[in-house]
């Protein structure tokens, strides 16, 4: 069996020392862009889980102010039905005294 002189050996041995290097750099920058890919889509999530959560609290106001919003219609249409009565309900207005319907109510 013909071993190789001790001269490529030597070689052999430097070759495979420094493709193994390679490879492990290689695979340490792997796995730090693993390792950042991990912690971006991490990072996602709870952005996206605070988003959620956000959009809820939106949807809630929003459902409030929708809410007022139509109590506060029928109140102007109640007002609106109300508006020619109340005029026609006061006093008559006197130039001549500005407390007209303040006296009115006394009475």
């Amino acid at each position: 069996m013909a071993t190789g002189t001790p001269d490529s050996q030597a070689r052999f041995g430097q070759s495979v020392k420094g493709l193994l290097t390679e490879k492990v750099n290689t695979c340490g920058t792997d796995v730090i862009a693993l390792t950042k890919q991990v912690l971006k889509g991490s990072r996602s999530s709870e952005l996206l889980g605070q988003a959620a959560r956000n959009m809820v609290l939106q949807e809630d106001a929003i459902l409030h102010s929708e809410d007022s919003l139509r109590k506060m219609a029928i109140i102007t249409t109640h007002l609106q039905y109300q508006y020619p009565f109340t005029w026609t309900s006061l006093p008559p207005h006197r130039p001549d005294d500005g407390n007209a319907f303040c006296n009115h109510k006394r009475k």
